[in-house]
């Protein structure tokens, strides 16, 4: 007798069936977040050393802008590069 936790992954699987990729698509995918991490890390570097110099000169309004900044760079990265995995994964199905 299968559990409630089998009988619901086997109706899931018949709904969304596992993709299986290769090991090129995984390095595709790879790629992508690979250079989405850069681009992170160099936004973080930057913006981290202007938050500073904000703090050591005391413009506390330039620092919460540039903080805001940073969490809004972050959001906007972490998206795109999800964006462009997916759309990347769209191109396996077929």
């Amino acid at each position: 007798m299968k559990s409630a936790y089998e009988l619901a992954m086997e109706r899931l699987q018949k709904q969304q069936p596992t993709l299986m990729l290769t090991d090129e698509q995984k390095k595709q995918l790879a790629e992508i977040e690979a250079t989405f991490k850069a681009k992170l890390a160099d936004k973080e570097l930057f913006l981290k050393e202007q938050i500073r110099k904000a703090q050591n000169t005391g413009e506390s309004e330039e620092v919460e802008s540039l903080e805001k900044q940073l969490s809004s760079e972050t959001r906007r990265l972490q998206k795109e590069c999800e964006a462009r995995k997916e759309k990347l994964r769209a191109t396996f199905v077929k």
